[in-house]
């Protein structure tokens, strides 16, 4: 293992340090931290926009792992070069993230050709997000139906829509990609004018009616919220009889005043995961998480297209060319167990990671599974100790490291790892390669020794 230290994020829309988990983690790691600050994201990976450094010699684990690129494996190395193809972080969201997508890698590759100071690097980047705590997101476009009970029902989003595109929508008997690409692409490069003073209307809208429910008026508002991950539909009715979309809208523009953004929300999903739960998000799919904190993981990379919810440079027209206007809730996932008891992993369709975690009991250990891949560990309670018991060797590994709260390490491949718990329990995170794409290379090069067709493997 090689103990590591990494760095906070000092964005706007993070926690304060004092509520901040990625401040506490951060501090616990051996960062100082500025009391002053928000903190946003804690990174975890090699990526050059904040790399994680070795505690023993302040070299980048980037450097190290080029100087022993054993430590990758070579299944990893053929796939991905000599690179660690993820990027851990933890988040504290105290407002609003942009209404955003990632490029998917041929986008990305244009993009940072045209634009490499906005898009650092040529990758893609699914990424997936696990709530440590209740945790709030837009996420992906809303089913034709609520779209459309949207447009009917808040005249002012149908304003900033326009006339013809609300009708194209509203005549559409399912989904419809071009006419939800149409309408959605309306709102968000409409006249800024006259977006803000659709935001002034339908807040002033809002809260006349927030004022007659507190008089004993009607609850207002006809949007439906999906909760726990989207167990199901149900009317939710936040202060003052709000719908949970309009209620939102004012929130956002409390955040964000007088923005585009706040009126997109009504064409998106609004999901709200436990603590334990986790959604995936393929390239090019609009989102914006919005409170909570959490584990995020993704292909290395920091690429990001914005449109709303921002004061960082919007590239509106390129997010709205590049959606899929897929339409209905993301996947939850609710964490499969692992072959070890006491472990459970996310796994999401990307090959790059998926993510563990393993609970080990005050005073018991627990060995946990080997993975072909590098991985990075992450200590977010307790304290004990983690041993090496088999795995390749480099300079800097230790066998033995004495891990607490905030310890990071990067663990080489095929690295077998006893974690043992002392004094309390003891919680670990990990990020790590894909199982599945190991398996599938495996069950690839089987085929081609027995000569059967590629293609009927990977069905």
């Amino acid at each position: 293992m090689l103990p590591l230290r990494c760095s906070a994020q000092n964005y706007e829309w993070g926690r304060p340090a004092a509520s901040s988990e990625v401040a506490k983690l951060a501090q616990a790691n051996g960062n100082t931290i500025d009391e002053s600050k928000t903190f946003a994201e804690l990174w975890m990976g090699t990526h050059p926009n904040c790399p994680a450094l070795v505690a023993s010699t302040s070299g980048t684990l980037q450097q190290w792992i080029e100087e022993h690129p054993e430590s990758l494996g070579l299944t990893v190395q053929k796939r991905f070069g000599v690179q660690l193809p993820f990027l851990f972080k933890v988040l504290s969201v105290n407002k609003a993230l942009s209404i955003q997508s990632h490029p998917d890698k041929q986008l990305a590759e244009r993009l940072h050709k045209e634009y490499p100071k906005m898009y650092p690097d040529d990758n893609h980047k699914p990424e997936m997000a696990l709530a440590l705590t209740d945790f709030e997101a837009l996420c992906g476009f809303a089913r034709q139906e609520e779209v459309a009970e949207a447009l009917r029902g808040v005249p002012e989003l149908a304003q900033c829509v326009g006339e013809e595109a609300t009708a194209a929508l509203l005549r559409a008997r399912g989904p419809d990609k071009q006419a939800l690409k149409t309408a959605f692409t309306a709102l968000m490069t409409a006249d800024p004018d006259k977006v803000a003073a659709a935001v002034d209307s339908l807040v002033g809208r809002l809260g006349a009616a927030h004022e007659g429910d507190t008089n004993g008026g009607a609850a207002h508002g006809n949007d439906k919220a999906h909760v726990n991950g989207g167990a199901g539909s149900q009317q939710q009715h936040h202060a003052g009889g709000l719908a949970a979309k309009e209620a939102l809208a004012l929130r956002l523009n409390s955040q964000y005043p007088r923005d585009v953004g706040v009126l997109s929300c009504f064409f998106l999903n609004l999901v709200s995961l436990r603590a334990g739960q986790a959604i995936y998000l393929a390239a090019n799919e609009p989102h914006a998480y919005l409170s909570g904190e959490l584990m995020e993981c993704m292909a290395a990379s920091d690429n990001v297209i914005r449109a709303g919810l921002t004061p960082k440079f919007k590239h509106t027209q390129v997010l709205c060319e590049s959606l899929t206007y897929e339409q209905g809730l993301p996947e939850v996932l609710e964490g499969s167990p692992s072959e070890v008891q006491g472990a459970v992993v996310y796994r999401p369709p990307f090959e790059e990671f998926e993510i563990r975690k393993a609970t080990v009991p005050a005073g018991s250990s627990l060995q946990l599974p080997v993975s072909p891949g590098p991985m990075i560990l992450l200590v977010q309670h307790g304290a004990g100790s983690v041993q090496a018991e088999a795995g390749v060797s480099g300079t800097g590994l230790q066998r033995e490291v004495q891990v607490g709260r905030g310890s990071i390490a990067f663990v080489p491949a095929a690295t077998q790892l006893l974690v043992s718990a002392q004094g309390e329990d003891l919680t670990l995170w990990a990020a790590a390669v894909n199982s599945t794409f190991f398996q599938l290379h495996d069950a690839l090069g089987a085929a081609a020794q027995q000569h059967v067709p590629a293609a009927t493997v990977a069905a």
